[in-house]
């Protein structure tokens, strides 16, 4: 959904839009990160929150993971992060790569888990963030043309 000043011409309105849309894309192609700088990302984020004791062997995006954000195998050492994930907020990501190294340490979400995440000071606002963009998921998608609005 945009919102947009109704004085607004059709002409500025598409001009506008482009112009919006130009700089998300631009943004958001600095922020996404290929597989090697992610898994170097997790490696730093390892050492600040963990002491390095959570060493992923791989890190990478996929695009199967549509009801999660973020997994990984112990046993292995692998982590994979939703491709839904790129574009969204750095704290964001880092919040999901502390969760899985976090796996790396601890299996499951018990009490010794989620004292771990503890160190990672976003993250409440970053699973806030995360059950925001769920909710925003399931609302209709009935407010995108011009003159539409919430209230009628």
């Amino acid at each position: 959904m945009v919102l947009i000043p109704a004085r607004m011409s059709e002409a500025e309105e598409q001009r506008w839009v482009t112009v919006m849309l130009d700089k998300l894309a631009a943004q958001e192609s600095k922020r996404a990160l290929g597989d090697a700088e992610l898994t170097e990302r997790a490696r730093r984020l390892s050492d600040q929150y963990f002491e390095g004791r959570a060493r992923p062997a791989s890190v990478r995006w996929v695009t199967n993971q549509n009801t999660r954000w973020g997994s990984c195998t112990p046993a292995e050492g692998s982590i994979r992060l939703s491709h839904r994930l790129q574009g969204m907020p750095e704290y964001v990501v880092d919040y999901v790569l502390v969760h899985e190294l976090a796996h790396l340490l601890v299996p499951g979400h018990g009490p010794r888990f989620w004292e771990l995440l503890k160190a990672y000071p976003r993250t409440e606002r970053a699973r806030g963030y995360l059950e925001g963009v769920v909710a925003a998921e399931r609302l209709p998608h009935v407010f995108g043309t011009r003159g539409d609005s919430p209230t009628g």
